[in-house]
Parts: structure tokens; C-alpha cells; sequence
């Protein structure tokens, strides 16, 4: 089936903008099958960064080996944070370096789920200096058992609420990933646990509708406690473990001397987000393994009409 006249027409100012500017990709959003072989008549598939909302389309691109797809899960996110999401992962799988200027096609009419539709927006992303996230590269560096999937899920959790805080509110939180009996030993309940009575299911840290929970339990005292294979056991825990042959930089409060000390006393990841500044330290066997700053600037975008005008986004 060809491509909608719309659709080829941004095609088309996508590239000569993408030319002109000299941005590093092309990023593309699909809610619907698209005619990829007249599409590449337009656009470089080597510039093409491909999400796509349905699955059926999804798995037939990655079928096809020559377009570049974005591993993300769409579910039912607004565009905006999925544009987000997806340009995140171009950075985490090094496909986009931070700094990057990307052209981005999409659909921004908000739709029925069940009535795609095709693409109808054009917006110009500069992703800003600060833009900052661990990639599986860094992640893989770490002697740990838990499974990266798990680990970056919590990270990835833990860098969100560093930088968005909660309800306008800066929010301070750890996690402690892996080796849940030896830290619930040294560990001793604050308040109730807020996961108790529901299923693994409804506690699988690769969920982001559970993730979306989770911050808000973030904001209680104490440490959120998850198992290898992501699942959050308890919540408003106080971690009672010795602290003694760690150092740590001046300025990192009782929340990163617990993170470290758990870490050295078990095997688990301890994962604090500092509520002063939304940073994010990694600890393993009692010492900062990495670090990850909130974004100061993430995105500026620029919209585009088909008369060429721009006014902020």
C-alpha cells in the first residue's frame, strides 16, 4: 500500500531538514504498517531510528534487518514521553550520542487506541549536554548476579525519580537489588510493607505501570528491598548494616552509607538517589561503582509547520 500524500510529504521536509542541519538521525514513530521500500526512497535507512506502537509491526521490522528498531514497550504512554523513552534508548544502546540533534516524524493527534493513525507532526529535538544515562555497557561492567534487565529497570526507576522528584516535591529513595535473605536479615521494618497481599505479577519491577507505583512508595522512609528476578519484596525498610572499612565522599548522608554498607556486607546492588541534588549512585561491595546525573536541560523541541514557521514546543 503507498504512502498516505501527508506522510510523504514530511518525508521529504524531514530530510531536507535533517540535511540542513546536519542531524544526527532520523527518528520515526509509527502507529501503523508503512511501505518501507518507498519510504527508503526518501529517507537513508542509515539516518532511520524506527518505534513502532504495534507489535505485528515491530517484529516484522526486525525481520527485516535493514531499518534500525528501537527496543522499547510503548504501552499506552502519551507521544511526548514516548518520544522520550525512545530517544533514551538510542542513547543507552549507543545508537545516538548525548548532544545529539535528532528530526523526529510522528503522530501528535491524540486518537483512539483502536483508530492509528498516520503521521501528521515534524519536531526538531536537541538533546541536551546533560543528558546523561547508563548504558548496558556500563551496567555489564558490574560483578553482580542480577540479571541486566532487572538492573536496568531499577535504575532506570531510580534516574526518573532523581530527576522528576514527585508532585513538584525533590524525593530521596535507595534500592537494594539482589541477595534478599542475607538483607532482610540486617534489615528491620519502619512502617507497614506496601507490597504485601499482591502477586509477583503485580510487583515485576519490568512493568513500568508497577514502576509508576513504586515512586510513589519512594517517597515513604526507608529502603525499597527487590529480588533478582524483579520482584519488589519490601518497602519502609531500615537497613541496619555496619558501616565500618567505608569511605565515602563528604556530603553523602545516612542514605548512602547504607547503600554502600549493604553492599559490602551482602551481594546485593544498593541504588541511592539523593534528594538535594536527584543524583544517582550505584554501590556495590561498599563502594560508588557509577553515578548518574538528573538532567539539567534534556530537551528543547522545536515544532514545524508545513509552511516552514517554527514556534516553541
Amino acid at each position: 500500500m503507498p504512502l498516505p500524500t501527508q506522510t510523504s510529504a514530511l518525508l521529504k521536509v524531514a530530510r531536507k531538514l535533517a540535511e540542513d542541519l546536519a542531524a544526527d538521525a532520523i527518528l520515526l514513530l509509527t502507529e501503523t504498517e508503512l511501505d518501507w521500500d518507498e519510504l527508503k526512497q526518501h529517507i537513508p535507512l542509515t539516518k532511520l531510528l524506527v518505534v513502532a506502537r504495534n507489535k505485528k509491526v515491530h517484529d516484522s521490522l526486525r525481520l527485516r534487518g535493514d531499518v534500525t528498531v528501537l527496543d522499547i514497550d510503548p504501552g499506552p504512554s502519551p507521544t511526548q514521553e514516548l518520544m522520550s523513552m525512545a530517544l533514551l534508548e538510542a542513547i543507552a544502546s549507543e545508537k545516538l550520542p548525548t548532544g545529539a540533534h535528532v528530526v523526529a516524524l510522528y503522530n501528535g493527534i491524540g486518537v483512539e487506541v483502536d483508530m492509528p493513525e498516520p503521521i501528521d507532526s515534524i519536531s526538531l529535538i536537541h538533546l541536551g549536554e546533560h543528558l546523561e544515562r547508563l548504558s548496558a555497557q556500563d551496567l555489564r561492567g558490574l560483578d553482580t548476579q542480577v540479571p541486566l534487565e532487572v538492573l536496568r529497570a531499577v535504575v532506570d526507576m531510580a534516574a526518573e525519580i532523581g530527576r522528576e522528584g514527585r508532585e513538584g516535591q525533590p524525593v530521596g529513595t535507595m534500592f537494594v537489588v539482589g541477595d534478599t535473605k542475607k538483607v532482610l536479615a540486617m534489615s528491620r521494618p519502619l512502617n507497614f510493607n506496601p507490597f504485601r497481599g499482591y502477586s509477583p505479577e503485580e510487583r515485576d519491577v519490568r512493568d513500568r505501570r508497577v514502576r509508576e507505583q513504586i515512586k510513589d512508595i519512594a517517597q515513604l522512609e526507608g529502603a525499597i528491598i527487590i529480588r533478582r528476578d524483579g520482584i519488589a519484596e519490601a518497602a519502609c525498610m531500615y537497613i541496619d548494616a555496619p558501616a565500618e572499612g567505608i569511605t565515602l565522599s563528604r556530603g553523602l548522608g545516612t542514605r548512602h552509607w547504607a547503600g554502600a554498607a549493604i553492599s559490602k556486607k551482602t551481594k546485593a546492588i544498593g541504588i541511592a538517589v539523593s534528594q538535594s541534588s536527584g543524583s544517582v549512585r550505584i554501590f556495590q561491595d561498599g563502594q560508588v561503582m557509577l553515578q548518574i546525573e538528573p538532567f539539567l536541560r534534556p530537551m528543547i523541541w522545536r515544532k514545524f509547520d508545513m509552511d516552514g514557521d517554527a514556534d516553541a514546543g
